[in-house]
């Protein structure tokens, strides 16, 4: 499994770099599955974050840690992923799909307003592997393309803990 580690305001070393390797190779049993995997490592007023970003048969999975340290911050983040594919491991790997590569998203446009603008690509899907692409970003919610009626959908985790629908109504 190849990993790409960039380092945001900060000079990422060998030993990090290792140490990242390393600890990524608790996943190696399901590196057959995995697409791209990304590492950024950023460091800010001591406080050393952590997102790691794995496409995962045309999913995309993602977690991020902020700790005090890199080294706990790269722990906590690894411990995270781990536990969101035991989750759904039966449901990231029982597709039978090929491994599609995700866009990025575009860089934020220049407006005083907009903080930041992602751009991608809306694939179709049905309501549950929304939910469950949802759960994987660590979302609170996600857009999508419904399957079923082919309309740009939003699902949402609600307070009370269930999930909530959102269709355009005309």
């Amino acid at each position: 499994m190849v990993v790409q580690i960039r380092g945001r305001n900060m000079e990422v070393t060998e030993a990090l770099k290792d140490y990242v390797n390393k600890r990524m190779h608790k996943l190696d049993r399901f590196a057959d599955y995995f697409g791209e995997v990304t590492a950024a490592l950023s460091a800010v007023k001591g406080a050393h974050r952590v997102e790691v970003t794995i496409a995962v048969n045309g999913m995309i999975l993602r977690a991020e840690e902020t700790t005090g340290d890199m080294y706990s911050s790269i722990d906590l983040v690894m411990d995270k992923l781990e536990k969101r594919i035991e989750k759904y491991k039966g449901k990231l790997f029982k597709r039978s799909r090929p491994i599609q590569a995700e866009p990025r998203p575009a860089e934020p446009e220049e407006d005083l307003d907009v903080v930041r603008t992602k751009r991608f690509a809306i694939k179709p899907m049905p309501v549950e592997e929304a939910i469950l692409q949802m759960n994987l970003l660590g979302h609170s919610f996600f857009v999508f393309s419904n399957a079923e009626t082919d309309q740009v959908n939003v699902v949402y985790k609600r307070k009370d803990g269930y999930f909530g629908l959102i269709e355009p109504g005309f």
